[in-house]
């Protein structure tokens, strides 16, 4: 299936029901299959290349995101946040018509792409378009998504609709969802999340209203405000929702039904006090790539709840899990020969389906001849099947011959009760090939030394992972989508060490 057969279906199953926006001036599923004609036209008539995307959260990211699938033309949404060398790097690799919000900044960087406002935008896809919308080839490129660029320079990931349509029907019943339900997406447009959380909740029927600059408490009023039933946050945002409610003792909002979060690690101390917060919401742990379409494996609701309530030890560290493959996925534990891990054996990821695409412009593919990809990232199955992810293979630490996943003295220095947030890494050393550096924000009211620090993880676990070096930072550097920015701060390090 493709993006405009996708369209086609949510128009038909919410024709006049708001889908995207707010409910006194959302876009109807007949409102969103015209606009994306209407934009298709509009980008045939220009001869443009692409669609690219330079704004926050709102309904025109929809607009746009259809509209170049309905043009058969593939569909960039670019990070706002980048520096003007970056943005200007990337606008040089990538021509086609630019919808922003940022007219000037775009004006400066790359005077000699095609270029409209979001307000123009909106207006000229109001316009009643000529036609209906044709299929695009399911092998057409649909989306392409920058990657993060935290361990080299970003790429051009590749994602075709059948690799899209094959994660949204493999994870989704369509028009499955209550009509009166709402989902608030604030994670950035730029980000595979964004992109899947727009078409699975507009295939299940559900509406979504977007939340552009996040903080606690705006997310809760909107949740509030707009009755919304799910929702989707990274692991910062759920951190800071947590403080929020117990800084004001409230709990949860009732209607919120369920809670889905991923992107980057997320400490256990974090989501038990979320199920303790949240007490009637089912929360769902998901665990995907750009390179996968989102979602390769979740830990379900039950699963949750289960693990919070369980005297098994076992079942207890599921919590700490992403869970299962999702259906019409596999997934594997490979040592660095390439050959399958046992049970509880720490490898690299594999994982293998049709949402699995693996593809970069400026690589190619990156899947086996028997389609398997390499996320590089590290894990392992339990017994049951459930994937524990211990990072990236970049960030493992070699200190003095052993192999230590930062990950696991993390988990630790979250349960010290002044940390708020940590972040373990290794820095060059000459002498042990890295030295364990942990940077640590703390609570307010709290100041712990570094000695009780390192005395809290030593007592917990063996002393060659107690960390050499601990710095206390008022804030982590993370992406928008909270995975922290190691690199950043083992410079910083690495620099002061000189």
């Amino acid at each position: 299936m493709d993006l405009v057969t996708l369209l086609e279906m949510i128009a038909a199953g919410g024709a006049d029901r708001v889908l995207v926006g707010r409910l006194d001036d959302g876009l109807t599923g007949t409102d969103l299959r015209s606009r994306a004609c209407s934009g298709a036209e509009y980008l045939a008539e220009i001869g443009a290349e692409k669609l690219i995307y330079l704004a926050g959260n709102q309904p025109a990211f929809a607009v746009a995101l259809f509209s170049a699938a309905a043009a058969h033309r593939p569909f960039l949404p670019l990070n706002y946040r980048l520096s003007d060398e970056q943005l200007g790097e990337i606008l040089q690799r990538h021509d086609g018509l630019i919808v922003t919000d940022a007219l000037d900044r775009v004006a400066a960087l790359a005077p000699d792409r095609a270029t409209i406002g979001i307000d123009d935008f909106m207006a000229r896809t109001a316009q009643a378009p000529h036609g209906g919308p044709i299929p695009a080839d399911v092998e057409d490129i649909a989306v392409l998504l920058m990657t993060s660029g935290t361990t080299a320079a970003p790429k051009s990931a590749v994602l075709r609709h059948h690799h899209l349509t094959s994660y949204v029907i493999g994870s989704v019943e369509f028009s499955g969802a209550d009509p009166h339900d709402a989902t608030i997406v604030s994670v950035p447009p730029y980000h595979i999340a964004a992109v899947a959380n727009l078409l699975s909740n507009l295939y299940a029927g559900r509406r979504i209203v977007y939340l552009d600059q996040f903080t606690p408490r705006q997310w809760l009023d909107v949740v509030k405000a707009e009755a919304i039933t799910n929702a989707m946050v990274v692991p910062t945002m759920l951190s800071r929702i947590v403080d929020e409610l117990d800084l004001s003792g409230e709990v949860g909002p009732p209607t919120l039904r369920n809670v889905s979060y991923g992107g980057a690690k997320v400490s256990a101390k974090v989501i038990e006090a979320a199920l303790r917060l949240f007490p009637t919401t089912g929360f769902v742990n998901a665990y995907g790539l750009t390179e996968t379409s989102s979602s390769i494996a979740v830990l379900g609701p039950e699963d949750h709840r289960a693990a919070q309530s369980s005297s098994d030890p076992a079942v207890r560290a599921r919590l700490g899990s992403v869970g299962r493959a999702l259906d019409g996925v596999e997934i594997e534990i490979r040592n660095a020969d390439g050959e399958r891990c046992g049970q509880g054996e720490v490898g690299e990821i594999m994982v293998k389906g049709p949402q699995v695409a693996g593809e970069y412009l400026e690589k190619g593919s990156l899947l086996a001849g028997d389609g398997w990809f390499p996320t590089r990232d590290q894990g392992y199955l339990d017994a049951d099947g459930y994937l524990f992810v211990r990072g990236r293979a970049d960030d493992t630490i070699i200190r003095g011959g052993e192999n230590i996943a930062p990950a696991e003295i993390e988990e630790v220095l979250s349960r010290h009760d002044a940390v708020r947030e940590c972040v373990v890494a290794g820095v060059p050393d000459d002498e042990w090939g890295h030295r364990i550096a942990a940077y640590i924000t703390l609570k307010d009211g709290c100041a712990p030394s570094a000695d009780e620090i390192r005395d809290f993880v030593r007592a917990r676990l063996r002393s060659s992972k107690t960390p050499d070096i601990v710095e206390f930072l008022d804030e982590l550097p993370t992406t928008p989508t909270g995975k922290i920015v190691r690199r950043d701060l083992v410079a910083r390090t690495t620099k002061s060490l000189v």
